[in-house]
């Protein structure tokens, strides 16, 4: 039996180096900072293997009535701790092409990274791409 082999976007890949690991950064942060200014306090790019992670940061509203006896916690505390809580956008995976990764998108009904297409309606795109994907958790 001839066995063929078969692309699939959302498995394998290849390390990051750190050249690539640079150049992706800045640009997911360029285009944040280009489309996104004030949405988020912060934007986290990180790197494990063949995976590029994106996670933002926002200033959390908390209601002036925040009963502090309910939550166990100050008002201040509660402020604090959630501007410290990331919001997971999107995980990208590196086959060597800084032009083409595929992505999962964070769920959070399910709490996973999902295979998720670009708004090209294919499985892969640039990490700009990815971002504004994943961006509708920073859309008001």
């Amino acid at each position: 039996m001839r066995r063929s082999w078969v692309y699939t976007p959302h498995s394998g890949g290849k390390r990051v180096s750190p050249s690539d690991q640079e150049q992706t950064r800045s640009r997911i942060l360029a285009y944040a900072e280009e489309h996104y200014a004030g949405k988020f306090t912060r934007i986290d790019v990180r790197f494990r293997g063949q995976f590029c992670y994106v996670d933002a940061y926002v200033e959390p509203y908390v209601p002036k009535n925040y009963d502090e006896k309910r939550y166990g916690e100050t008002r201040e505390e509660h402020a604090e701790r959630l501007r410290n809580t990331p919001i997971h956008l999107c995980r990208l995976r590196y086959f060597g092409n800084k032009d083409s990764w595929s992505m999962a998108f964070f769920a959070y009904s399910s709490e996973k990274y999902e295979p998720c297409l670009f708004h090209n309606g294919r499985w892969s795109g640039t990490p700009e791409e990815a971002f504004e994907v994943s961006a509708v958790y920073l859309r008001e």
